[in-house]
């Protein structure tokens, strides 16, 4: 599995996913309105990220599922 392209692709993509949410968290825990600004901007990033991802996975379970290599 880990010799499968679209595999490493969705992987990357959930630790992409996981790297927003954390530069997102972050950003909230130091305050302001100008952090607070970022950080919303960031968790939307994460959000299209995330939805990348679960297509993502979708595609290679699908891909598996009817015998594809």
């Amino acid at each position: 599995m880990l010799r499968d392209p679209l595999f490493l692709i969705a992987l990357f993509a959930c630790l992409g996913v996981a790297v927003i949410l954390g530069l997102g968290v972050s950003t909230f825990g130091k305050g302001g309105t100008e952090n607070a600004h970022r950080a919303n901007k960031l968790m939307r990033y994460r959000i299209y990220a995330q939805f990348g991802a679960i297509v993502l996975i979708l595609l290679f379970v699908f891909i598996r599922r009817s015998g594809g290599n």
